[in-house]
């Protein structure tokens, strides 16, 4: 048997065999998991025993898996990983600026799906504590590293676990380009060395976030067919405690 922690998963999706397929080898991992067959239920779920992860069926009849989502990120930062029959690219996008962390397309193995989870969980532990907490910029720009937000023109801005763990990485080897296989692997794990794509994504709503005009970052900088690079902050004794 796996020594996998005592984490919490709850399956969602409204066809009974799939849930007692997942659920069997979810149990195997050693993995405490709950069920839940619709929307409302995955809702009830979520806000009486706080799951570590939730799989989320996108089409189950009423409130699908994209309503759902929604409504789960308003009580909860629970990773979600999306179980789809489709892999369409804009089915997926959809689910990730909902505030979803991964995507698994129907049909799957049970190796395939214990491997993305593994992934996910391992992604959102915290980093070791960084020597300093507040990190600034430059006028506009300071990063809290202890409560995972971003301060832009003095208001502060939360960022997803996924977000932070990029902005992250990114601060701490400010100045150096960070290749996007290290940055896909230090932030999604190797199972996505690949996936340019997500990183892509993740890096537009970063900008977003922290740029001034995201079409003209100031902070990330795009380097091209090699990966991305922080500005070099430092360079002017710039970060405070």
């Amino acid at each position: 048997m796996s020594s996998q922690p005592k984490q919490t998963i709850l399956i969602v999706d409204d066809e009974p065999r799939m849930v007692r397929f997942v659920k069997m080898n979810l149990d195997l991992e050693g993995y405490i998991t709950l069920e839940a067959n619709n929307g409302l239920q995955a809702l009830e779920k979520v806000r009486d025993y706080n799951p570590d992860l939730v799989l989320l069926d996108v089409e189950m009849p009423g409130m699908d898996g994209f309503e759902t989502l929604k409504r789960i990120r308003e009580i909860s930062d629970a990773a979600v990983i999306m179980l789809t029959v489709r892999a369409d690219e804009e089915d997926r996008v959809k689910g990730l600026d909902l505030g979803a962390d991964d995507y698994v397309t129907k049909p799957f193995s049970p190796r395939e799906l214990s491997s993305r989870i593994r992934a996910v969980l391992r992604r959102l532990e915290t980093p070791g504590r960084p020597d300093k907490q507040i990190i600034k910029i430059d006028d506009r720009l300071q990063v809290d590293l202890q409560r995972r937000d971003v301060i832009v023109e003095g208001q502060r801005i939360g960022l997803r676990p996924t977000e932070y763990r990029l902005l992250y990485q990114l601060i701490q080897n400010a100045g150096w380009v960070m290749p996007h296989e290290t940055l896909l692997t230090k932030v999604w794990g190797p199972e996505y060395i690949d996936d340019g794509h997500l990183l892509r994504l993740y890096i537009t709503y970063l900008r977003k976030k922290i740029e001034k005009d995201p079409s003209n970052p100031q902070y990330i900088f795009t380097e091209r067919g090699l990966g991305y690079r922080f500005v070099d902050y430092q360079q002017d004794d710039k970060t405070t405690g």
